[in-house]
């Protein structure tokens, strides 16, 4: 298996991807020095090379859906992925997938979504550890009581997504939005 990486230019910034033939592992908002971001990934996956820059299918379906999405003509993602993290990361990656566009949920929501109602911190360890953001839109998880909460692509990110998606005028309400990106 050869891990590849591109990058890529979006609305939110620089977009660094990495995968394989089969499937997206890594989307990385705001990278900082790609150099030292392919080392981390390497290390935190236990890869024996880095990446390479280069062409791979998977790569390229995730720039196609990325670029669609962006331009309001895509609201689900596609691409397979390599989702990799604890049994409990995975179940709620794969619940944050669960939520439509253009809404939004609680933490406390996915943790009663999982089966695990009193890990609402756990849950927003999870999301911070999301390895591939927008595509599992941890970006539509907010506080309960209507606050952001955090987002590692930045609030300004997770709040530009909100806003590209539309979330509905009374979701928009109940969120308290603490930095913008116009």
């Amino acid at each position: 298996m050869e891990i590849r990486f591109t990058c890529m230019d979006s609305p939110v910034g620089p977009l660094l991807l990495l995968g394989d033939e089969s499937a997206l592992w890594a989307l990385k908002l705001r990278p900082g020095d790609v150099a030292t971001e392919l080392t981390a990934f390497a290390s935190q996956m236990g890869l024996r090379a880095l990446p390479r820059e280069g062409r791979a299918a998977a790569l390229e379906q995730t720039e196609a859906e990325l670029e669609a999405y962006f331009n309001h003509r895509r609201q689900f993602f596609t691409v397979p992925l390599h989702l990799a993290g604890t049994s409990f990361q995975i179940r709620v990656w794969q619940a944050l997938r669960e939520i439509p566009y253009g809404q939004v949920r609680s933490y406390a929501d996915v943790a009663r979504r999982i089966g695990s109602p009193r890990a609402v911190r756990a849950v927003g360890s999870a999301n911070g550890k999301n390895p591939i953001p927008i595509i599992v839109p941890c970006h539509r998880v907010i506080q309960s009581d209507g606050g952001l909460g955090g987002y590692s692509g930045g609030l300004d990110v997770k709040h530009f997504l909100l806003k590209h998606e539309g979330v509905p005028r009374g979701d928009a309400d109940l969120i308290r939005v603490t930095a913008r990106v116009d």
